[in-house]
């Protein structure tokens, strides 16, 4: 018997979004209701970057691919959720060298970031020499639990790193309930045309 765990973050008024800002918050307006006589019906504004999100070169790279360029078949397979709740500050190389991680497979960083629910502006990241040392393995995608791969790089590297290397980046991930180990990994963005990312639901099966 397999068990799911489903990784995305719900997205309503009151989530949270980057830096606190009501600008970045979803909103929903009811266009028809029951008691007027209708169907009820609401309609959904969203930055692209709501919750469990997946970037696109577009994000950080000018004249970069858009978020429809992304192959679906990179989108499910094997991925490993790595215990990094020790790491304070930043995952750097050094975190990641003892863990063994394989060219073309997924990795997801489990940190201190999924055991809260609001905003905070030392967030675990991703270091630029985490980043590059990832590049240089080869990677398909990295997933985080932060809103943001990174914070406070000059000029992006970790984001831009990763990037140019064709590593995909998924961030807005809740590990918490999440054992490290092996699993069956689904990440759906909507399908969306010629912007830089895409929400997405994204879960796990494991044993």
């Amino acid at each position: 018997m397999f068990k799911l765990y489903d990784i995305s973050m719900t997205i309503h008024r009151d989530m949270m979004v980057w830096k606190d800002r009501d600008a970045k918050r979803p909103s929903f307006e009811n266009t028809g209701n029951h008691e007027t006589g209708q169907t009820y019906e609401t309609r959904i504004s969203l930055d692209a970057h709501t919750g469990t999100h997946l970037d696109a070169p577009l994000h950080m790279l000018k004249d970069g691919a858009t978020i429809e360029t992304i192959p679906l078949q990179d989108l499910i397979g094997t991925a490993r959720v790595l215990d990094l709740t020790h790491v304070v500050d930043g995952v750097t190389k050094a975190d990641l060298e003892p863990l063994a991680i394989q060219k073309g497979e997924w990795i997801l960083f489990k940190t201190s970031n999924s055991f809260t629910d609001k905003f905070e502006l030392d967030f675990i990241f991703l270091k630029e020499d985490g980043a590059q040392y990832l590049a240089e393995l080869g990677i398909k995608g990295v997933g985080t639990d932060a809103l943001g791969i990174e914070r406070s790089q000059p000029e992006y590297g970790t984001h831009r790193t990763l990037m140019r290397n064709n590593v995909l980046i998924l961030e807005g991930l809740r590990l918490a309930d999440v054992p490290a180990g092996t699993y069956f990994f689904v990440l759906a963005p909507l399908k969306l045309e010629g912007i830089e990312a895409a929400p997405a639901r994204a879960f796990l099966l494991g044993s």
